[in-house]
């Protein structure tokens, strides 16, 4: 019997999901990473297969102030994420949670864009 791994069992479930979501130019794709150090967030626009925005907790503007492994990182590349996203023009987005269970930190991220004025 072959054991699984948690990342193997996160990109099944990340393939399964990716078949139903797909960003487009009204509502790019929200897709989160997730790492034991770091999280990272990108707004992608999968019809033109272009990066909107992008950020993470080892981005240049982030690196050093926050930790990539409590909710307060998630919460500030949250922010950071839906403040660059607006910039770009972008208001509404699907979220992709990239196979991750919803929560935690993963679910510390979509708070916080929310609150910082994206919807999904």
């Amino acid at each position: 019997m072959a054991t699984i791994n948690r990342r193997a069992t996160a990109a099944k479930r990340h393939r399964r999901a990716r078949k139903k979501i797909s960003g487009t130019t009204e509502r790019p794709r929200l897709a989160v990473y997730r790492s034991n150090k770091h999280i990272a967030a990108q707004v992608i626009n999968d019809e033109t297969a272009n990066t909107l925005a992008a950020t993470a907790t080892y981005a240049k503007g982030l690196r050093g102030k926050v930790k990539g492994t409590d909710k307060a990182g998630a919460e500030a590349v949250g922010k950071a994420i839906a403040e660059m996203a607006q910039a770009a023009g972008v208001k509404k987005v699907v979220f992709d949670c990239g196979g991750n269970l919803y929560h935690g930190r993963v679910q510390a991220l979509a708070d916080a864009a929310r609150k910082a004025g994206l919807e999904f």
